[in-house]
């Protein structure tokens, strides 16, 4: 009995030493994949999840303010690496969606982020270089629900935007230079990219939304692509990463009306940009403030001050603040709530 019971510890000790040692060598590759290029074995993950609720309740309050409402935010970036034999396959995943909730419009449901964005990127390490790839990438962006214009009148009726309206694939080859997870530049002269838009509602394609031609749901680019990320621990409680994307489209051209007058100019000068920036600080174990921040600008996406009010068929005036920034898309996000970082 006493050599069963000796048996039985004896494995037990061996097993929680081995998982130990397992759990150490995972730790330290991860670690050290932060910053060089190494064979795994498998593959490694790494991401930070974050998702936070904001609730607010007035009565009888002689400030005024919203009597109720309730905000929640949910942002995920992902990373699943496998390197092995001089080959390197990458994936990215980052999703956001954000809802806000206010008694003044009966507490229906108005977005605040919606994306969806993933990258996929396969190359191999040229000879005698222990950072530079070909590489062949894939990109996919959309949304996962419909977008509106809060400030016309029967917003309801007139989505902006649907799921996979717009959508955005794009494959590139290239070169890529990288540097572990904490930096990663892909660089191609050869870039196809479709932008579909959804035939469910005809106002999105007859409208000529997202540059795709009036009545149409798809349109063809080929062009130059950039795309580079960088993450970094700024300390041991705060995250910063950081992603520039670039898209010049050879194909760009001037669109002129029936008469032969340009009613949109356009060339491969108009670089379509796109820059995200999230910062994550760990305030206490899985309490978190996340602040979020993306900037994009694209030629097909002009700033317009007037709308169609499709009831009347009459241009009104949004008369919204901001317009000074012209057809700069700005998205930012604070957030205080759960992080899980894994």
């Amino acid at each position: 009995m006493k050599r069963i019971l000796l048996s039985v510890c004896s494995c037990l000790l061996i097993f929680n030493y081995t998982q130990a040692q397992t759990g150490a060598a995972t730790d330290g590759i991860k670690k050290s994949l932060e910053t060089t290029n190494k064979d795994t074995i498998g593959w490694v993950h790494s991401g930070i999840f974050s998702f936070g609720i904001n609730e607010g309740f007035l009565h009888n309050w002689a400030a005024g303010g919203e009597v109720a409402s309730l905000s929640i935010n949910g942002v995920f970036h992902g990373n699943l690496t496998h390197f092995h034999n001089n080959n390197i396959w990458t994936n990215n995943l980052e999703l956001a969606y954000g809802l806000n909730y206010a008694y003044s419009n009966s507490f229906v449901p108005r977005k605040t982020d919606d994306r969806i964005d993933f990258t996929s990127n396969y190359g191999t390490e040229v000879k005698g270089s222990k950072n530079f790839f070909l590489s062949g990438l894939f990109n996919f962006k959309s949304q996962f629900t419909q977008g509106y214009d809060y400030s016309i009148p029967n917003w309801q009726k007139n989505p902006t935007s649907d799921f996979l309206s717009p959508a955005y694939l794009t494959l590139a080859a290239g070169a890529s230079y990288r540097r572990g997870e904490d930096l990663d530049l892909f660089l191609s002269p050869a870039a196809a990219r479709e932008i579909l838009a959804s035939s469910r509602y005809t106002s999105l394609s007859a409208a000529g939304n997202f540059g795709i031609d009036s009545g149409k749901t798809s349109k063809f680019q080929f062009g130059a692509y950039f795309s580079g990320r960088y993450k970094k621990n700024l300390s041991k409680a705060v995250l910063f990463t950081t992603r520039l994307d670039l898209y010049s489209n050879y194909l760009a051209k001037n669109t002129t009306d029936a008469n032969g007058n340009i009613v949109k100019k356009d060339n491969p000068g108009n670089i379509q940009v796109y820059w995200d920036n999230l910062f994550v600080w760990k305030a206490y174990k899985n309490l978190s403030l996340t602040l979020g921040l993306t900037v994009g600008y694209d030629n097909n996406q002009p700033y317009s001050k007037t709308y169609l009010d499709k009831t009347t068929n009459t241009i009104q005036d949004k008369n919204q603040p901001g317009e000074n920034l012209g057809w700069i898309q700005i998205n930012e996000i604070f957030t205080f709530g759960l992080a899980y970082k894994f």
